[in-house]
């Protein structure tokens, strides 16, 4: 497994992170082989979050890790807190509690990573800031970042906060493009010309702030998946090719094709399945060329201008 570092910073995690989501749904025998199997592979990157299952995955987790055999000192923890029941927080008391409460269903004294999940039109920076100064000088937080925020969001965040934003979480796959689109039809009037994420690639890279791509195999807003939907004939006929090509399994392909780009983006991926995760770990090997990368953006149905 290839690591990476995170932002700025002298962390290094693996290239494929582990998102847990899914895992409030299993028992803890279940989720020690999906854990196991992760670590198989060379996933030490686990991203969760305070909503995920009520908190109930993150409880889940913590006595799976000790069944899996896998010690809090060999792995990174990252979790996510501002998203309430209809309503974004992220007011300093919220913050701090999240936090806390997390510690302790994770049974641990710290997190590697928090993220704010989701933007707060009502946030004020000061009060975020106070919250990450409080989490870091009592040792309970080493690094913070953000998730799917535009770049003006993240600048109004900095002008406060003095802790490094490491990474941004942002939907990104083979179908759903939207950061890079843009990109390819500046100065043109045609739907992809439209720039909804305020050159987050752009600044991402110019800031060293990692993008961590969440649902890697979905098309629209969890809308499915797209490999060996009979929807996407074209795409998937690429992929599979070159899966046989590469000697790997579809999945593999897909998110070989995210490693691909040059922004080094971790992959989060949220299979809860030990075969899957192991079918994915070849992805770091695969070296697909530009022509191939290209070929499976133009399948997906993309125009290059």
């Amino acid at each position: 497994m290839k690591t990476i570092n995170l932002g700025q910073s002298d962390l290094r995690a693996s290239c494929i992170s582990l998102g847990c989501m899914r895992m409030g749904d299993k028992s803890v025998a279940q989720a020690a082989q999906v854990l196991a199997a992760a670590s198989e592979i060379g996933i030490d990157f686990f991203d969760h979050a305070d909503i995920y299952a009520g908190g109930k995955s993150e409880e889940i987790f913590a006595a799976a890790l000790t069944q899996a055999g896998l010690r809090r000192q060999d792995i990174l923890l990252q979790s996510k807190c501002g998203i309430r029941k209809g309503l974004f927080d992220f007011s300093r008391e919220h913050i701090v509690d999240s936090v806390e409460s997390s510690l302790r269903r994770l049974k641990t004294d710290y997190l590697d990573v928090l993220v704010l999940h989701r933007p707060d039109t009502l946030f004020e920076p000061d009060e975020v800031a106070a919250a990450f100064d409080h989490l870091q000088q009592s040792g309970k937080v080493r690094h913070f970042g953000v998730s799917n925020q535009h770049a003006l969001q993240i600048e109004l965040l900095k002008q406060s906060v003095r802790q490094p934003l490491l990474v941004n979480q942002l939907q990104f796959s083979i179908m759903h493009t939207g950061m890079i689109d843009a990109g390819f039809n500046v100065n043109m009037t045609n739907p992809a010309a439209s720039d909804r994420d305020g050159a987050i690639l752009e600044y991402s890279r110019l800031h060293q702030m990692t993008i961590q791509a969440w649902s890697p195999f979905q098309y629209g807003f969890f809308s499915g998946v797209f490999l060996d939907n009979e929807q996407f004939p074209e795409l998937n006929a690429v992929i599979d090719r070159l899966a046989a090509q590469y000697g790997v399994k579809n999945t593999a392909i897909a998110v070989a094709w995210i490693l691909r780009h040059p922004a080094q983006m971790q992959v989060i991926v949220g299979s809860m399945n030990a075969g899957r995760l192991r079918d994915i770990g070849p992805a770091t090997g695969v070296a697909l060329s530009r022509a191939e990368w290209y070929e499976i953006y133009r399948a997906a149905g993309n125009v290059l201008p």
